[in-house]
């Protein structure tokens, strides 16, 4: 149903404004026919964002994944200090998308928009190649969080059996298989399930991360604890030694690897504009859901990152037989009973991430194929007749994400790059829509309509806007770093392969016969004129409608 909102105009008549409606029309007014029931209410939107690592941010589970990389290239410091540095510049990344997602509130997210955003002859070209990244970010998204599954439910069966059990490459790829082919299934229900699925998922979330802080600190005596130096000094840095005949380098580039735990944890910002065709308010409600999943996670996220460094013990002992640093932790100071009974809700929320982010990965697909993006004949740009939900794009992406994961089977060093290759891809195919919007600022095809959020042209505009570019570029390239030395073909980071070789490809297919039926984000219907302020109502008369703004401006 649709929201609605009664108030008293100028002249004492009631005005009726429907949300629903306004929503629709914004799309049409981009050039969209509205497919998609819109059954996402705020709280639902915002547990979509904070619960998705690809799609923002599965907190205890993305961290519980990650925890390794920090903890034992890094060092303890590395764990604590690339959190925090890494959740500010990720903010000011965040807040530029969300200005643009407020602009832009369509299923292509910045894909769409980076085709608004450019003159009219680059605009097929700019928009192949951000959803090229786009969707290259969403599918090894995907892939590595269910991975990250698979690996937290077996290192649970190894705390089980008391660390006497062995799990092989096999094992973990077949449950990750398995687990996507479930994730699937729930993806091809109706959206109002979804909807309803997906609105609890915050408060497992965050309840969940704040109980295994609790418990940890509790059960863990002070004399036991690690002192102030170790967790956020140089005595928790790691200084390029050699551990079990693997080099690491030197402390200042060690120390960087940190950064990967937040920038997987922290990506896929725009993952509620990729649902916002089927959210009320959808230009209100995404920048709000981006807003409060970026600070909420870095907040909360660097609390509990704090607190497992103080608890760890001695960093020799770790990851310990189950691989997962996180959970040896928790198995140490907690014991085995409390730690399968709150590792339990932490594989829930790598389940919820998993759930949402297929969700969001399948609709920038679909947007894809109805911009005539694939050879396709619009096939994966359909909606099922029954539940209103992409099916196609659905299972193209159950397959495409069966993919990367099987890499596992030729060296678990190289099958991480999934890791990295989410933030590289995703992170970049941001900055060019946000550079894009100040370059063309004010070439004469350009319009930028804002939307209710909106940065402004001020310094502080600016200043967002410069930062997060720069800081992309910079952590891009220590992502795509290999982590050990010597490097060979088993402990190389793919991630800048996978990347370059999947845009070099993209160039080919483009020239080569794409930009035949390819034209960039068009639409697919003629925009009938609009009036500025009014929106259709049931009957095809005009009722006017809230037009305030949030501004951000120095």
């Amino acid at each position: 149903m649709a929201d609605v909102e009664k108030s008293k105009a100028g002249d004492g008549k009631t005005v009726v404004t429907t949300y629903l409606d306004q929503d629709d029309q914004v799309l049409a007014e981009l050039g969209y026919v509205p497919s998609f029931a819109r059954e996402f209410t705020n709280l639902g939107t915002i547990s979509f964002a904070s619960n998705n690592d690809d799609s923002i941010m599965g907190m205890c589970s993305s961290i519980a994944t990650t925890f390794n990389t920090p903890l034992l290239l890094g060092g303890p410091s590395a764990v604590v200090w690339c959190w925090i540095l890494g959740s500010c510049m990720c903010f000011t990344l965040g807040t530029s998308i969300a200005e643009i997602v407020s602009a832009f509130p369509t299923a292509g997210g910045l894909y769409t928009a980076s085709a608004k955003l450019v003159p009219p002859k680059h605009r097929a070209l700019v928009g192949w190649v951000v959803g090229w990244l786009n969707m290259l970010g969403q599918i090894a998204g995907v892939s590595s969080t269910e991975f990250g599954l698979s690996q937290m439910i077996w290192a649970a069966v190894v705390i089980g059996k008391d660390g006497n059990y062995t799990v092989t490459s096999g094992k973990i790829v077949g449950l990750f298989v398995a687990l996507l082919i479930i994730h699937g299934i729930l993806n091809s229900i109706a959206t109002k399930h979804l909807a309803r699925f997906t609105v609890g998922f915050v408060f497992i979330n965050v309840g969940t991360t704040i109980l295994i802080i609790i418990v940890l600190l509790a059960c863990t005596g002070k004399d036991n604890m690690h002192s102030a130096g170790y967790v956020f000094g140089s005595q928790g840095l790691m200084n390029g030694t050699t551990a079990d005949g693997i080099h690491f380098w030197n402390s200042g580039l060690s120390f960087l690897f940190g950064l990967l735990s937040v920038q997987w944890t922290m990506t896929d910002y725009d993952a509620t504009a990729h649902i916002s065709e089927e959210v009320r308010r959808a230009a209100y409600a995404a920048p709000v859901a981006i807003f409060v999943a970026v600070i909420g996670t870095g907040l909360i996220g660097w609390l509990l990152n704090i607190s497992l460094v103080l608890c760890s013990g001695d960093i020799a002992n770790l990851p310990g037989p189950t691989g997962l640093a996180f959970i040896e932790i928790m198995y140490i100071r907690i014991g085995k009973g409390g730690t399968l009974f709150l590792w339990t809700f932490v594989c829930m929320t790598a389940f919820f991430v998993v759930q949402t982010a297929l969700q969001a990965s399948s609709r920038t697909f679909y947007a894809f194929s109805r911009d005539r993006g694939f050879p396709d004949k619009g096939f994966f740009g359909r909606n099922s007749g029954l539940t209103r939900t992409p099916l196609n794009a659905v299972w193209l992406n159950v397959f495409l994400s069966i993919l990367p994961g099987l890499l596992d089977l030729a060296s678990p060093t190289a099958a991480n790059a999934i890791f990295a290759l989410t933030a590289v891809a995703l992170d970049i195919s941001y900055i060019i829509p946000i550079a894009c919007r100040r370059i063309y600022r004010n070439h004469p095809d350009v319009v930028f309509t804002p939307g209710p959020f909106y940065l402004g042209d001020g310094l502080l505009g600016w200043f967002v806007n410069i930062n997060c570019i720069l800081w992309v570029s910079f952590v891009a390239i220590i992502l795509c770093w290999p982590t050990v030395r010597p490097i060979d073909q088993f402990n190389f980071n793919y991630a800048s392969v996978i990347t370059v070789g999947v845009i070099l490809l993209s160039f080919v297919w483009y020239f080569l016969g794409a930009r035949r039926h390819y034209k960039g984000a068009q639409g697919n219907i003629d925009i009938p004129p609009v009036v500025e302020g009014e929106t259709p109502s049931s009957n095809g008369e005009s009722t006017t409608g809230p037009t305030s703004e949030v501004k951000m401006s120095a």
